[in-house]
């Protein structure tokens, strides 16, 4: 399927809670090949979450084994479901972009090492540690699933706060 349009800040939808996820169906199903398309699309993504493409569901996809920073150390292409976070470790900032956000990267304080539990595609539950990058993109995507974006969690607005390189 064509990659889906992205919702840009400060349409409402993004500052909206998701839904749960009930019905594993045929619909879903497409939903996650949506974002997985408009995942791919974006350059440099590593994430999308549904909110972003106008679905209040709680659904995202991550893959970091593509960028520099998460290349060695991933889980691969996840679909996460209903996710919900049991543990946060550490802390680290690093600077965060969105789709969403087309114009600016900030720094973002996070957690280094997570624990966290969805749903796959099926229904079927994982429960997963992730660190580094991997674990900065998971939390950046399951904020959208909350209604949060990376600009409520910038680290100094003043000095966190940054025009991005544009992309040739």
């Amino acid at each position: 399927m064509p990659p889906q349009s992205i919702l840009l800040y400060p349409h409402q939808a993004l500052k909206e809670f998701c839904s749960s996820v009930i019905t594993f169906d045929a619909q879903l199903e497409s939903l996650i090949r949506d974002l997985i398309d408009t995942m791919h699309s974006g350059p440099g993504s590593v994430g999308v979450a549904a909110p972003q493409i106008g679905v209040p569901l709680r659904v995202c996809v991550i893959d970091v084994a593509a960028s520099k920073l998460g290349k060695n150390n991933n889980h691969g292409l996840l679909v996460m479901v209903n996710p919900e976070m049991l543990k946060r470790e550490g802390a680290a900032v690093m600077r965060e972009g969105c789709m969403s956000v087309p114009d600016y990267t900030g720094d973002v304080e996070r957690a280094t090492d997570i624990t966290v539990r969805y749903q796959d595609g099926n229904g079927a539950f994982h429960e997963i540690e992730a660190s580094g990058f991997e674990a900065v993109a998971i939390q950046h995507e399951t904020d959208h699933l909350d209604g949060m974006l990376f600009l409520d969690r910038i680290t100094s607005l003043k000095t966190g706060l940054f025009r991005r390189k544009k992309y040739k």
